[in-house]
């Protein structure tokens, strides 16, 4: 049940308090110096990397972004306590995230160890993975319910929300919970940057945060102002911090490829048909007197092709019955295309006609069906 009122704020404090108690036990955090290391050990790229890597799997896998939250906050506890080596950071990663899944996500909803250590190419074993899973709990002392930078996020964004209830007016087709996976995007692509594990979770959250309400109403200050105050934090790391996240963020988006436009340009070519199912493609003729013998031959599968409209046949040899009986199924089919598409038999579409040459019939294309453009590509994030 949704409490309102003073029973609100008085829950969201204490809910608060207890995530800042959480986050104090855990310690210092995993703050690498520098994108080698001397010793051996996984690098910061290397973390980011499978960082990553467990993203994908949460959409693999369809669970919840608090269980990859907790998991890439249990790699960094890991790796913090113990100098791993790269060969063990996918087993200690999948170990993680099968700790995370377990200690979040409902019964029926925790993947099966076979299955998870099969799809998510880990290249370990179940048998590893549980031995893995018992190392780490002994290094985390048994003590899995830490607070993740989401659990922050969701309390300063309820917090922000009931003290300023207009604050999404801007954003009328857009629900709070719906506003909240947007910032919970934002905050899980931050998590997958080294340069970000300098700073705790909760300034982390409070500084992506800061940044979305300030794009929302003018009065974002007085908002970061009253958060900072509540978790006690020093606001020249807030500033640091946020101009860090907005550095990173808007790095990520300038890598996305731009929506590109792609302008169909139609080919002009003829086509002459030389031996069953295949075409011999010819550039356009520069002039009506233009040469015909020195056209370069390109073949091209005949399935490329539509022949909209059959004109008068050429003079040729006498054909088979066999042939006839092919010529007829062809003009079948086209006439099926042209009804399935309510298109008159007599009108010309696309631009393309048919003439008839030599022995078999010769397609000239005016205007091609065919995009020499790219498909596109979608783009996975996190």
């Amino acid at each position: 049940m949704k409490l309102s009122g003073p029973l609100e704020s008085q829950r969201l404090s204490f809910l608060l308090e207890m995530a800042i108690s959480k986050e104090a036990q855990v310690g210092k955090v995993y703050a690498p110096k520098g994108l080698t290391t001397q010793d051996g050990t996984v690098s910061p790229v290397q973390r980011d990397e499978v960082i990553l890597w467990l993203a994908k799997l949460k959409y693999q896998f369809n669970i919840y972004p608090e269980t990859l939250a907790l998991a890439i906050c249990l790699v960094d506890r890991f790796l913090t306590t113990v100098k791993a080596r790269p060969k063990y950071l996918r087993c200690i990663a999948i170990s993680c995230f099968f700790l995370a899944a377990k200690t979040i996500e409902e019964d029926e909803r925790i993947p099966v160890l076979k299955v998870l250590a099969r799809d998510s190419l880990c290249g370990c074993s179940p048998a590893e993975i549980l031995r893995m899973e018992r190392i780490i709990l002994d290094k985390l002392n048994w003590n899995l319910h830490t607070a993740s930078p989401l659990d922050f996020l969701h309390i300063f964004h309820a917090i922000a929300l009931s003290v300023n209830p207009q604050l999404l007016a801007g954003l009328p087709s857009m629900n709070p919970s719906q506003h909240m996976a947007v910032i919970t995007k934002q905050l899980l692509q931050c998590m997958a940057c080294y340069q970000l594990l300098q700073f705790k979770g909760s300034m982390l959250a409070l500084a992506i945060l800061s940044l979305e309400v300030e794009k929302l109403i003018p009065d974002w200050l007085a908002v970061t102002i009253d958060l900072l105050q509540k978790v006690q934090m020093d606001s020249s790391q807030l500033i640091h911090c946020r101009e860090l996240v907005a550095h990173h963020l808007s790095f990520l988006n300038a890598s996305l490829p731009p929506n590109a436009v792609y302008v169909y340009h139609p080919l002009r070519q003829t086509l002459v048909t030389c031996i069953r199912g295949v075409f011999k493609c010819y550039p356009p003729v520069s002039g009506p007197g233009g040469p015909k013998d020195s056209r370069p031959e390109v073949p091209i599968t005949g399935t490329d092709v539509l022949c909209r409209r059959l004109t008068k046949p050429a003079v040729c040899k006498q054909s088979s019955a066999k042939r006839k009986v092919e010529e007829m199924e062809v003009d079948d089919f086209f006439d099926g295309i042209k009804r399935l598409y309510n298109e008159d038999s007599s009108s010309e579409v696309g631009g393309m006609d048919i003439v008839s040459s030599g022995c078999g019939s010769g397609l000239t294309r005016q205007e091609g069906t065919v995009s020499p453009c790219p498909p596109l590509q979608a783009v996975s994030v996190i």
